[in-house]
């Protein structure tokens, strides 16, 4: 009877594994906002950016995966997810991150419920109408917790990061799905 738990329980969190990770992304993300230096380009030393921007992407298309596990219910998981920023980076940063994946997921929503697109065109569909609203949504709100955060190197590192995210995570699909893999 055990061994029967084990295996349910083996199963249901490979069932969410991208969802587990998206819960993981946020905070971790979110967190590495407070303490990160500021990155300062040799030739444009005026173009200090946050590194942690470049990754940000990783997160939009983790949520796209999450909502493929577990549907709708991606926003309970972001709630987690903010609920674990609010407790390791404070409120502020829980509220501009909030603020900020509730403009990108009603994106998302609109695209993944209301259009029948191949799985890979969502996501770079998706990613690329998300991020410059997400972007600019976060990082305001960030600059009111830590300065020079709302500036237009870490908007474009921002966006361009997720993007090449979502390029890279769009092409990989594309493959697996021309060789159904998927």
């Amino acid at each position: 009877m055990a061994t029967n738990k084990k295996n349910t329980l083996k199963f249901s969190l490979l069932h969410v594994k991208y969802t587990l990770i998206y819960i993981i992304l946020i905070p971790l993300i979110n967190w590495s906002f407070t303490w990160a230096p500021m990155v300062e380009l040799p030739w444009l030393p005026e173009w200090a950016f946050n590194p942690v921007t470049i990754v940000t992407g990783l997160v939009l298309v983790a949520r796209d995966f999450s909502q493929r596990e577990i549907g709708h219910e991606v926003l309970i998981a972001m709630g987690l997810a903010l609920f674990l920023t609010f407790v390791t980076s404070g409120g502020a940063l829980a509220l501009a991150s909030g603020a900020a994946f509730l403009v990108s997921e009603l994106i998302d929503y609109a695209l993944f419920t209301l259009t029948s697109y191949k799985l890979s065109t969502r996501v770079l569909l998706s990613s690329s109408m998300a991020a410059p609203i997400d972007t600019i949504t976060f990082l305001y709100g960030a600059s009111y917790i830590r300065d020079a955060q709302l500036t237009v190197p870490n908007i474009s590192m921002s966006i361009a990061g997720k993007m090449l995210g979502a390029i890279i995570i769009w092409m990989l699909i594309k493959y697996r799905l021309e060789n159904n893999k998927i």
